[in-house]
């Protein structure tokens, strides 16, 4: 019985060390949860010192979304033996240089998806079909006034490069002033611009003049990368010429450059929609236009 009572006691002796030590443990990790949130501050200071320095600035990210799947007897469908699949691409780049007296910006967009069905029993459907075609091109010059005003000149080409290059195609030019309240801001006010488009054909596209607003908004907060860019035409001719496109890409750090993406975008474009629907421009059924794409992302 006595070394019963021994026994009992050293237990709860060990018990009680343990305890104590994972409380002092505990207790340490508090500090350096303190210095880690410090040291986060210094090195994300820096950084805004380094991003502020002049020079050329070049970085890229992009999204890489895939599925595939396949039904063999699988009588519960309509199509018992199938192959699916779906392949979604995304890239945005940049190379910005900024000095003290002019900056010139420059990014670009791809984003490419294809989608397919295969019904084993119908032939003519194996392969992939395009479902997302986005390629745009920008080009900004500006000469500084003070540190957040600036002349500027800006060039934005945008068409799709798979299943149609350059038809149709949308180049703008346009001058007037930019506003750069911070490093990751930057808007574009152009009054005079013109909305060139190259298409083949007896299209209902018309190349028309008038204003071009453009933000973009690009930055890195911790572990998450943002790109939002809106880009809006307003013409002067005519309202059914008007058409504003805005995407949002978003990457969240996991592993190294690895992490997961989200790419979406929005358009508004009563030309491209005529064209689509073979009708008159004024008769066509305007709808918004969107896609989305989640996957895996990488940041370079």
């Amino acid at each position: 019985m006595k070394k019963l009572s021994i026994l009992i006691l050293l237990v709860c002796v060990s018990y009680s060390a343990n305890a104590q030590t994972a409380e002092e443990l505990k207790k340490e990790i508090a500090p350096k949860k303190a210095e880690i949130a410090k040291l986060q501050g210094e090195v994300k200071a820096l950084q805004n010192k380094i991003d502020a320095l002049p020079g050329w600035k070049k970085g890229a990210f992009g999204t890489i979304g895939a599925s595939f799947s396949g039904f063999n007897n699988w009588f519960s469908r309509n199509a018992p033996d199938a192959n699916a699949g779906n392949i979604g691409i995304t890239v945005n780049a940049y190379a910005n240089l900024i000095e003290d007296k002019f900056f010139w910006r420059n990014s670009g967009n791809i984003n490419l998806g294809w989608v397919k069905l295969d019904d084993k029993s119908i032939s003519g459907d194996e392969g992939f079909e395009t479902a997302t075609d986005v390629f745009t091109l920008t080009s900004l010059y500006g000469k500084r006034l003070n540190k957040k005003w600036a002349l500027s000149a800006l060039a934005e080409y945008r068409t799709t490069i798979i299943d149609n290059f350059n038809n149709p195609g949308f180049l703008d030019f346009g001058v007037g002033f930019t506003w750069t309240p911070t490093s990751r801001l930057v808007v574009v006010m152009h009054p005079a611009n013109y909305n060139t488009i190259f298409s083949k054909g007896d299209t209902v596209f018309t190349s028309s003049p008038g204003g071009k607003l453009v933000a973009d908004y690009t930055a890195t907060h911790y572990k998450i990368t943002v790109k939002s860019n809106f880009s809006l035409f307003a013409s002067y001719r005519d309202s059914n010429l008007s058409n504003w496109t805005w995407t949002n890409s978003f990457g969240y750090k996991l592993w190294k450059g690895i992490g997961l993406g989200l790419e979406v975008g929005l358009r508004d474009n009563q030309q491209e929609a005529a064209n689509s629907q073979g009708v008159a421009l004024i008769d066509a059924d305007n709808k918004l236009q969107s896609f989305w794409l989640l996957g895996l992302s990488y940041g370079f």
